[in-house]
């Protein structure tokens, strides 16, 4: 199961449903019973020119989502990559025309040049005012004399809008489209195909190869490349499309997630963009944003227009679609400039052979455990708990003589910064922070086991673990419990021995890898931490 859905024959109208639901009862749609898949304007009232426009569906949020104030007064949706029919296109042209006029915006395609085409022609017969323009942006194929029309359409539908808006008559909108269009261009690529519901996927793009050129119906691009870098792509395409531009122009550019591409790719695609030979061309920039895609196809595409005064203000109009994202200047403010943040200077070594000794032990046993602990960790975890902690206990080994034994406070902070180094990841920071609390504790009074329960405090506020948790403060509250109550390090071992012995019987654990396991994963195994607490101090006894 690749795609989401009830019947295939039914996935169109009920995606229909979902957006008119959404909208806040912005969009209305005809009566399902009509089979024509028309979304429109609730507030329309046929004053000014209406702006159709729709074709195949998988391309969401266009045409449909681009229904709005600004925009489009009204959708056509086909099945998926298949053009509507003409009697639902006429369908719509019927509900919102009026005296004024009904402008069709039409992407290349010859389904759709037909369909749109022949319903303007019977709109014409009834009395109605209706114009028909085409958009043709793709330059993929430079010799063909029939362009796709792709996402530059997006461009066609705010200018029209943008006009209907401002009560523009009906041939004043078509000659702006017109004579806008040519300035339209657009490169896509993709590292994949699309999925198309209910059909199997075409895999025909290596892992290592990129698709440039290839339609937003999955049609295969007119060139594939062997990717070495986000770069090297960006300049192959800014190649292409400044062959195309006038020296002189200033261009906006619309940045279209053709469907799956995740956002990080996205901002690193962009940042190429702008530092590619394309890049001071570009005075506006929409997206990165998935305006015109392909269903889920892993790739973009980049349209540039090329910017008059009427288009430039048509860009920067409001609209009422949260699908369309503004058209923002471009601006490269200087970086902002991080703090520097002032470190301690390590502190002098000093000597005190009882705390030494106890350091060593612990880091002894935190070594001697880390094959039994890595075997009980796989059990319920990712197998590396044991190493992880002797990998600190190694970092602290190799720093011995230059800790500060005889100052509490300042052998807390330095263990801390070995721990958070050393250990890494979560693990890390949680006992970078269980030493550094402990550490400032004992600053203000030095006591070992108080400073130790005020840094096992801080671990629990900012780690969100406590006792019955599952973790390791099962078995380390209890044996720091027990030293605070003077009832000395025997006592505080065998707290931390029932403590670690405890988790066994928790068949829910709220913290840490373990808490995405199911009770029968975890019953009857300890849990690692802990079990590692209740060996250091059973080796310190």
């Amino acid at each position: 199961m690749r795609s989401f859905y009830n019947e295939r024959e039914d996935m169109v109208s009920e995606a229909i449903d979902g957006l008119v639901a959404a909208s806040g009862g912005r969009l209305l749609r005809f009566d399902p019973a009509s089979r024509a898949r028309v979304v429109l304007r609730r507030d329309w009232d046929k004053s000014k020119v209406a702006v159709v426009s729709g074709g195949g569906s998988g391309h969401e949020p266009a045409h449909a989502g681009l229904v709005g104030q600004g925009l489009l007064t009204a959708a056509v949706c086909g099945d998926v990559f298949a053009s509507p029919s003409v009697d639902a296109v006429l369908a719509a042209i019927i509900a919102v025309t009026g005296p004024a006029g009904c402008l069709l915006i039409v992407k290349n395609y010859t389904g759709d040049r037909l369909n749109f085409g022949l319903a303007a022609e019977k709109a014409k017969a009834l009395g109605l005012a209706v114009e028909m323009v085409i958009v043709a942006d793709d330059i993929a194929i430079p010799e063909t004399t029939q362009p796709r029309g792709v996402a530059g359409t997006i461009f066609a539908h705010k200018l029209a809008g943008y006009l209907s808006e401002a009560g523009s008559p009906l041939a004043e909108i078509a000659a702006a489209l017109r004579a806008a269009l040519p300035g339209i261009i657009t490169i896509g690529a993709a590292r994949d195909t699309c999925t198309v519901p209910g059909v199997s996927k075409t895999e025909r793009i290596a892992p290592d190869e990129v698709e440039i050129g290839l339609g937003i119906h999955g049609e295969p691009g007119v060139e594939v490349a062997r990717f070495t870098s986000t770069a090297a792509l960006i300049e192959n395409l800014a190649a292409k499309l400044l062959s195309r531009i006038k020296p002189e122009a200033r261009y906006a550019l619309l940045f279209n997630n053709l469907g799956g591409l995740p956002g990080i790719e996205c901002g690193v695609i962009l940042r190429d963009v702008m530092r590619s030979s394309l890049g001071p061309r570009i005075a506006y920039i929409a997206g990165p944003a998935a305006v015109m895609t392909a269903l889920d196809m892993p790739g973009f595409s980049l349209t540039l227009a090329e910017l008059s005064p009427q288009l430039q203000d048509a860009l920067l109009a409001p609209t009422g679609c949260a699908a369309l994202p503004p058209f923002l200047p471009v601006e490269t403010p200087a970086p902002f400039p991080a703090p520097v943040i002032a470190h301690d200077e390590a502190p002098a070594p000093s000597a005190d052979p009882a705390v030494r000794a106890i350091v060593e032990t612990l880091i002894a046993s935190a070594i001697a455990a880390e094959a039994e602990i890595n075997a009980l960790d796989a059990r319920v975890g990712d197998g590396d708990t044991g190493t992880t902690f002797a990998a600190a206990a190694r970092a602290v080994r190799d720093a011995l003589d230059q800790l500060p034994f005889a100052d509490g406070a300042a052998l807390l902070a330095a263990l801390g910064d070995i721990k958070r180094d050393a250990m890494g990841g979560s693990s890390g920071v949680l006992f970078a922070i269980f030493l550094a609390r402990a550490a400032e504790a004992y600053r203000d009074a030095p006591e070992w086991s108080a400073a130790l329960s005020a840094g096992l405090a801080a671990v629990q506020t900012y780690g969100g673990a406590g006792p019955g948790d599952r973790t390791l403060v099962d078995a380390l509250k209890p044996a720091l419990d027990a030293l605070q109550d003077g009832r000395g390090l025997p006592a505080a071992a065998a707290a931390a021995r029932a403590g670690a012995d405890s988790t066994a019987a928790m068949r829910r654990a709220r913290a840490g890898r373990s808490a995405y396991l199911e009770a029968r994963s975890l019953e009857g195994i300890t849990d690692p931490g802990a079990e590692l607490v209740a060996r250091l101090f059973a080796a310190l006894v």
